[in-house]
């Protein structure tokens, strides 16, 4: 099985007031082709860090992140914008979509920035939504959608470019728990259907028992895998 990405002896710290912070120490992790993973950790451990640093929003001190067999390291800020936009999807706890736009421009729109035509990436929105049981409420703001609902679309989006990768930051954390399975239920099975790998990382053990393996952080290391 290829891996989609490879992380490699990763590093990261910040320095708060006097204290220099360690936050990932030696981070090593691997994920294949359509493996769904499962970040699990106490809250600080770092996870949002790592995701980050994962999808190249932000830099590790030292190791290298290697996706799709291409190392990011020194890339500059043009180029990681444009592997973020062909490579990867994300997926947050807060959907954060645009409130003045609908759930169909919601997800057009992150493919109009990457270039593609208004009428393929409305099919392609329409897909996603229609496969997210969303097709009667395309047209609805988010501030008429439920939250899973919301977060169903942010999910959509996030699947719009055909990422290789999708990171997910508790995509489930401000859902009860029926809803909360429901929106996983649908991520599991896009991810299935798209031959799409994601790493989503939860407090939420149960769901991450429905995934392929799953990861623990803490203190800066990966401390289990199964």
């Amino acid at each position: 099985m290829s891996n989609i990405i490879e992380l490699s002896d990763v590093y990261k710290s910040f320095e708060q007031g006097v204290y220099h912070l360690e936050i990932l120490k030696g981070i090593n992790l691997k994920i294949g082709s359509a493996e769904v993973v499962a970040l699990i950790g106490p809250s600080g451990a770092g996870k949002s860090t790592l995701l980050h640093i994962m999808g190249l929003l932000d830099s590790s001190d030292s190791g290298d992140v290697i996706i799709s067999g291409a190392s990011a390291s020194g890339l500059s800020d043009i180029k990681r914008t444009k592997i973020r936009r062909s490579k990867i999807g994300f997926v947050y706890q807060f959907h954060n979509l645009l409130p003045e736009f609908n759930a169909l421009d919601n997800v057009v729109m992150p493919q109009l920035i990457a270039g593609i035509s208004l009428e393929k990436a409305e099919r392609r929105a329409k897909v996603l939504l229609n496969k997210m049981m969303l097709g009667s409420r395309i047209n609805h703001r988010p501030s008429e959608l439920s939250g899973g609902e919301k977060q169903r679309v942010a999910i959509a989006r996030a699947l719009a470019n055909r990422p290789r990768l999708v990171l997910a930051d508790e995509p489930t954390g401000n859902l009860d728990e029926k809803t909360g399975n429901g929106v996983m239920d649908m991520l599991l099975e896009l991810s299935n259907d798209e031959g799409i790998s994601a790493l989503v990382a939860t407090h939420n053990i149960k769901l991450a028992a429905r995934m392929d393996r799953t990861i623990t952080l803490k203190d800066g290391v990966l401390t289990k895998s199964v």
